[in-house]
């Protein structure tokens, strides 16, 4: 795949994933008043959604949709890790990012009639949010890069979207666990909604949480080792040369 095409991919399915965050939090509030049913749909939707965009631009991007999960790519490559990333592809891959969470946020407030740019009011920045981030971004950097050195990354789809559904629950931040997410969040100000002032404090705590999970990866698969069955590891091997 070109790079144009990969970085199209990022770009769009971030993009997607905005729109559906940001889109199924406004719906829920219009539906609901009850914040608990307001939070089930919303993360019902992303755990959904982002299964369904990792399907359709995995073949083609990698599915990364987040700043620190192509970080962590490029960083562990050096460590034989899989997916593989080089300089490049992470210097394309991060502004797709970054406008495509911006256009999903505005694509959403336009479908439901609201002003395309608003800046949110919700305040997000008491440490115990913080915390919440860095437990959610440590978690999703092993469930990624564990799947992948366990060469089971086609359950990548069900693994990572039930990790972030869950996240919504059991983090106090609601698992946003993503600084392109983040950044687009800022500029709606809805159910799913961020202070721009909070942004930084949040990105500061996402990248901690990378560098944690990065941590537990390494002391978990220390040699980024595939586990497969034995039967595929017998089939693999009758295929190599003698």
């Amino acid at each position: 795949m070109s790079l144009a095409r990969r970085g199209l991919a990022e770009f769009a399915g971030t993009a997607a994933l905005v729109a559906v965050v940001v889109g199924s939090g406004i719906m829920a509030t219009g539906l609901s008043r009850d914040v608990g049913v307001q939070l089930l749909a919303n993360s019902l939707a992303t755990a959904a959604g982002l299964a369904v965009l990792i399907v359709i631009c995995a073949p083609v991007s990698g599915a990364h949709f987040n700043p620190v999960v192509s970080l962590a790519s490029w960083i562990l490559t050096r460590r034989d890790a899989a997916p593989a990333l080089r300089a490049r592809d992470l210097a394309a891959y991060l502004p797709a990012q970054a406008a495509g969470a911006l256009a999903g946020a505005v694509l959403a407030n336009a479908m439901f009639g609201l002003p395309a740019v608003q800046i949110s009011t919700r305040d997000r920045s008491t440490p115990h949010l913080l915390l919440g981030e860095v437990v959610a971004t440590a978690g999703l950097i092993v469930v990624v890069f564990a799947l992948a050195r366990q060469g089971r990354a086609t359950l990548a789809p069900v693994s990572v979207g039930g990790y972030i559904g869950a996240a919504y629950w059991f983090t106090s931040s609601t698992s946003f666990a993503n600084p392109a997410v983040t950044l687009g969040r800022a500029v709606t100000d809805t159910f799913a909604g961020i202070a721009p002032a909070s942004v930084p404090g949040f990105i500061a705590a996402q990248l901690a949480g990378a560098a944690l999970g990065a941590v537990l990866l390494a002391a978990l698969y220390p040699k980024a080792a595939l586990l497969v069955p034995d039967g595929v590891r017998q089939a693999a091997a009758a295929d190599l040369p003698r």
